[in-house]
């Protein structure tokens, strides 16, 4: 476990570092103030996206168990942060509402298109690398004693 969260630290100081630097850049450059925000924002999502991923490394914990809880990470911090971003008129409840359902939407689609190219094609990829690497080892052994003296 304290490998996974070096691993997340790591992965988000990463990112942060690498947005946050930018951000600071724009604003020395006289950026618009929106812009240098949105960046800053920006980072703090792919921060947090970027140190969650290591939640996918806990072989021991099911497809679902990891879902939900990349889930919640994601609602306590990316949520927020689209919240606070000023990206969205947040001007009643129903504007908080059509934030949640972008959240959910973009996750939904994100999980199921990873879920596709991860889950399904690279696993596919994988079998069919490791039958030809099968093959290839059986037809080059020897069948007999005989044939590998000749």
């Amino acid at each position: 476990m304290k490998k996974h969260l070096t691993n997340a630290l790591i992965r988000g100081v990463i990112a942060f570092a690498i947005m946050t630097t930018i951000a600071l850049i724009m604003r020395s450059q006289d950026f618009d103030q929106f812009q240098v925000k949105s960046t800053f924002m920006a980072g703090l999502i792919v921060t947090a996206v970027a140190a969650a991923s290591v939640i996918y490394d806990v072989e021991k914990w099911s497809l679902s168990k990891q879902l939900g809880i990349h889930f919640l990470t994601m609602l306590v911090t990316v949520f927020p942060c689209l919240l606070l971003s000023g990206w969205f008129p947040l001007n009643s409840f129903l504007d908080y509402l059509k934030v949640f359902g972008i959240f959910i939407l973009w996750g939904a689609v994100l999980v199921s298109v990873l879920y596709f190219i991860f889950g399904k094609l690279l696993t596919k990829k994988t079998n069919q690398d490791n039958h030809q690497t099968t093959s290839s080892n059986m037809s080059s052994k020897p069948t007999s004693k005989h044939s590998s003296k000749e």
